[in-house]
C-alpha cells in the first residue's frame, strides 16, 4: 500500500518548490540532500520549519522537496510556502493559523527588469550641466 503523502507547491521570487509531506520523524530532504547541507544557514532552516513549529507538528512529518530557480533565500521561502500548503491537506483547521501568520500568501516581489536608456531598473544617467 502507498504511504500517505501530502503535496504543496510553493513559490517565492523566481524559485518554485514541490513539497511532499509524509508522516515521519521530521527529516528534511531538499533536492536529495540533507537540509543543513543544502541551505547551509540556520536561519534558512528555521524558515523552512516555521509552519510546522507554529502548528506544533514539528517532528511529526518528513519533508521531501525539489526546488529550482532563485537563490538559497528564495528557495527557503518557496519551500516554506509549499509546506504550509501541504499542511492544509493534512487538516483544513490549520488554515486560520497559517493565514494569520502570512504563510499562505505568495511573496510576489521580484526584481524589476532593467529598461533601455537607464543604468538600472529606474536609475537614470547622471546629469551633467556643463
Amino acid at each position: 500500500m502507498e504511504p500517505i503523502r501530502y503535496y504543496g507547491t510553493g513559490r517565492r521570487k523566481t524559485a518554485s518548490a514541490r513539497v511532499w509531506l509524509t508522516p515521519g520523524e521530521g527529516k528534511i530532504i531538499i533536492n536529495g540532500r540533507e537540509v543543513s547541507e543544502y541551505l547551509r544557514r540556520p536561519i534558512l532552516e528555521r524558515i523552512v520549519r516555521q509552519p510546522m513549529r507554529l502548528l506544533g507538528v514539528d517532528g511529526q512529518y518528513d519533508i521531501m522537496a525539489t526546488v529550482r530557480g532563485g537563490g538559497l533565500s528564495g528557495q527557503a521561502g518557496a519551500i516554506r510556502h509549499g509546506v504550509a500548503r501541504a499542511l492544509l491537506q493534512v487538516s483544513p483547521e490549520y488554515r486560520a493559523v497559517l493565514k494569520q501568520n502570512g504563510l499562505l500568501t505568495r511573496d510576489a516581489r521580484e526584481k524589476e527588469r532593467k529598461k533601455y536608456g537607464r543604468h538600472g531598473a529606474r536609475r537614470g544617467f547622471q546629469f551633467v550641466k556643463r
